[in-house]
This record gives structure tokens, sequence and C-alpha cells, in this order.
């Protein structure tokens, strides 16, 4: 069974003009996506949609969209925001690798006059306070959608049963708020979270982990995964272990390669936080802007 996380588009904040009052420029406005991992079918997806969005609308912005090598390489995407002031866009929109990391090289790209949106992964509300900045953010409720997930998985075990979460890169918020949500409904339901451990978003690392959590406990009943990378990596060790429909497995994204995983049975249950949308917000977020002039 699959889940879809309840949309909420932030009317609010779309319709804001953080250059109210500025001349419009004759020409387009520059909007720059830099999101993480590429290698990520999420990521595929949400690049999809960004691109669906300016094709729709060519005569009002242009797009620029980029990513990372992997889901811990940070300073890889640092890099390519300089890239992005470089080129002298007007907005950016970015999931952030590391919700603290990022917030210093965001505060330069915003002392330039450049928009920035954040979508996906929220910044560190305190990273953001103490440089002084402002970001609006657009995305889902990540601690709901993972108690959504959750608390269907609850209904499937016994009371008592052991589980365990396999978590994202431990530094971002969508994978602390994620993880929140998945120990809300099992303590709720009176689950026992006997690990939790971080796959850092990726197949390989999560499968790794998910191995060495069912060695410890062979009598665990769950596996609940931040993301659906690390579901499929969880699905292959639970499948090595042969313990398939002994152990269930959910995820979070609800990509693409889930779809057989949930037909037959090995994933339990995703959420979909529609990353085509986030992308397609935050690009309207941007290009929605006047222009503003780069600050030195």
């Amino acid at each position: 069974m699959r889940y879809r996380q309840p949309w909420k588009t932030l009317a609010s904040v779309l319709a804001l003009s953080l250059c109210a009052g500025m001349v419009q420029a004759a020409d387009k406005p520059r909007v720059a996506l830099v999101m993480k991992s590429l290698a990520n079918e999420f990521f595929q997806t949400m690049q999809q949609g960004a691109r669906a969005h300016q094709a729709a609308h060519a005569a009002d912005y242009e797009l620029l969209s980029t990513g990372i090598k992997d889901e811990i390489d940070t300073a890889g995407q640092i890099r390519l925001v300089q890239q992005m002031l470089t080129q002298h866009v007007d907005a950016l929109v970015i999931a952030p690798a590391d919700s603290k990391a990022l917030v210093p090289v965001l505060q330069t790209a915003i002392a330039k006059g450049v928009i920035v949106v954040n979508i996906d992964n929220r910044l560190d509300s305190k990273a953001l306070a103490d440089k002084h900045v402002i970001v609006p953010f657009v995305g889902p409720d990540n601690r709901a959608g993972a108690r959504l997930a959750g608390d269907f998985l609850a209904k499937q075990l016994k009371p008592g049963t052991k589980v365990a979460i396999i978590e994202g890169v431990t530094t971002t918020v969508n994978a602390q708020q994620r993880t929140l949500g998945f120990r809300d409904s099992m303590t709720a339901a009176g689950m026992q979270v006997v690990a939790v451990q971080s796959g850092e978003w990726e197949l390989q690392k999560a499968n790794t982990v998910a191995a060495a959590i069912l060695r410890e406990h062979p009598d665990l009943g769950a596996l609940l995964c931040g993301n659906d990378t690390m579901a499929l990596g969880a699905v292959a060790a639970v499948k090595s272990a042969g313990k398939t429909g002994k152990v269930k497995v959910v995820g979070y994204d609800n990509i693409a390669a889930t779809k057989a995983l949930l037909a037959d049975g090995r994933l339990l249950a995703t959420v979909d936080q529609f990353a085509s949308k986030q992308a397609a917000l935050g690009s309207q977020r941007g290009q929605g802007v006047r222009r503003c002039p780069h600050g030195a």
C-alpha cells in the first residue's frame, strides 16, 4: 500500500516578492536548481519536474539545474552554489545536502541579491538565525509523512515486535524528522526500536547496515527506511538473510523502482512527497520575483 503525503504549497510564500520596488529588467530571470545526488531517482524526478515547468513557462524564466555526485558530497554542493553565483543567477532553489553547512554560502548568495528558496530538506533554523537570514521553505511535513508509513506498518505487527530504523544523513533535518515520525508511530503502537543507524540515503550503505542489524537481531520484525533508495538496499538484505515475508520494510519517496516491490509485498509502504512539484513550485517562486541587482 502507498501513502501520499498531503501537499502544502505555501501559497503565501510563493506570492511574496522579496525584491519589491525594484524595476523589472527586460531579460528573463535565471533560476538555478541545485539538488542532492542525481544518482537518486527521487532527484531525477525532481529535475524532470523543474524542466517541465520551465518548458511550460519558457517565456518567463531560464532554468539551470545541477546536482552532486552522492548524498554526502556537501563540499561539492557548496561549490555548485558558488558556480551558480558566478553565472549571475537571480534565484537559487536548493535541496541542501546538509541542513547547516550550506547556510554560509546561501547567506553569501542572499547578500548578492539572489533569491534563495529551500526545498525538500529544510535548512536548520538556528543556523539561519545565527546568520540573520530568512529562507522560505517549500516542502512536505516529513515527520507526519513518516508517521503515516509507520502507522500502517504497525497494523501489520504485534505489540512488542522488534523494529529498526535506517536513517538518512544524520545532519539533515528531513532525516531527523523522518526518524522522529517513525519513532512516534512505533512508540504509540508499543513496538521495540532496537536500532537506529544511518544508511546515508544510499542503497549499498543501507544494505550493509540492514544486513548487520538482521544478524544482531534475528527476531527483527521490520525495517523502517528514511528513503526508498535505502529501502531497496534493505529489501535486498532481507532476501539475502532468507527472511522475505518475515521482515517487513517501509520506505519514503515513492520512486518508480519501488512499484514492483509494492506490488508483491517485498516493500510494504512508501510515502509520496511529490518530488516534481517541489522543484516546480520552487522554480515558480524564483521566476516570479523581480530581478535584483547583484551585490558586491
